[in-house]
Formats: C-alpha cells, sequence, structure tokens
C-alpha cells in the first residue's frame, strides 16, 4: 500500500558529513509528520528529528546544530543532513511517516527498512 524506501547510508569517518533520503510511495493522498529514527546495537530506538507538513522541526539533544532535517511535499521525501559525524552517531537510521491513503480515514504510521550508518574515529 504505501512503502518508505531511505537511501544515502554509508561508511564515513568522524567528522565527516551524510545524507540520508526517503521516499514514500504508493497510496498517497498527503504525507503529515516525517521522522528519523535511530537504533545502535543492543539499544532502544530513539527518535532523531522530526518535521512536519509545514517544515516545524525538532531535534533530539544530542544531534542539534550537526543534523537537518527536511522535506519535499511535491515529491513525498525527507532527508536528513548529518554532519561532524561522531562515532556515537552509528546506528541504523529509520525513516516514518504519517501517511492519509483515504479521505475516509485517517493518518497511518509507516516504516523504511533502514539505513545503516557507521562513523568510524
Amino acid at each position: 500500500q504505501v512503502q518508505l524506501v531511505e537511501s544515502g547510508g554509508g561508511l564515513v569517518q568522524a567528522g565527516e558529513s551524510l545524507t540520508l533520503s526517503c521516499a514514500a510511495s504508493g497510496r498517497i493522498l498527503w504525507v503529515n509528520n516525517m521522522a528519523w529514527y535511530r537504533q545502535a546495537p543492543g539499544k532502544q530506538r530513539e527518535l532523531v528529528a522530526t518535521i512536519t507538513r509545514g517544515n516545524s522541526t525538532n531535534y533530539t539533544d544530542s544531534v542539534k546544530g550537526r543534523f537537518t532535517i527536511s522535506r519535499n511535499n511535491a515529491k513525498n521525501t525527507v532527508n536528513l543532513q548529518m554532519s561532524s559525524l561522531k562515532p556515537e552517531d552509528t546506528a541504523v537510521y529509520y525513516c516514518n511517516a504519517d501517511v492519509r491513503g483515504s479521505y475516509i480515514s485517517g493518518d497511518r504510521p509507516y516504516w523504511g527498512q533502514g539505513t545503516q550508518v557507521t562513523v568510524s574515529s
């Protein structure tokens, strides 16, 4: 019905930058809130950044000033620009979106498959 696909993950050295992308496709009237989560091995999934359809953003304290979330409503995509990366940023990053697919129902949450980000020291 709706699919979210992340891309852009990879291996970088500490201090470098990386940009993740997520594209939503399928039965979509519009996308409301979008977010990026991450999960490191043995740890709980944590919310990294959120963005509303009107481009209001929020970030977890550990990434403020380093990460920037943005979106393109026409393309139903959301990006996460990551700079000054640290080894502790290493995790699988997941895209999340609240999608309106029908006029007779409300939003439904969808998740991407995840993309690995590894930051070496």
